[in-house]
């Protein structure tokens, strides 16, 4: 599977961004889509997950602010970010998980300046 991740930029605290990804495969077919970060000098983190019957997953530090969503004609998922700080500023990552495999967008760059 290849995934192709967008949608990263530079906002202000407060400010909203939405992330897409684009996979190369049919999304109702994979079991797991998820978004992580990576920050500079930390390890990469769960952000948010959807499943493949289409429950959904976040980490605590981005509940009730991020919003994991995804259109299967498109076969893309997005990340709707709202309320942004600072601490969210971190490289984002898209990632599938089917039939043991493994794979990784390339990543897009959100800076959130304060």
């Amino acid at each position: 599977v290849q995934l192709q991740a967008s949608g990263g930029g530079l906002v202000h605290t407060g400010g909203s961004l939405r992330l897409s990804c684009a996979v190369s495969s049919a999304i109702t077919d994979i079991a797991w889509l998820g978004w992580y970060r990576q920050a500079p000098g930390k390890q990469r983190e769960f952000v948010a997950a959807i499943i493949k019957s289409g429950r959904t997953r976040y980490d605590d530090s981005v509940k009730g602010r991020f919003t994991i969503s995804r259109d299967d004609a498109k076969n893309t998922i997005y990340l709707q970010m709202n309320n942004l700080e600072p601490e969210d500023t971190a490289v984002y990552f898209c990632n599938s998980m089917r039939g043991g495999h493994n794979d990784w967008g390339q990543g897009t760059l959100v800076t959130v300046s304060s």
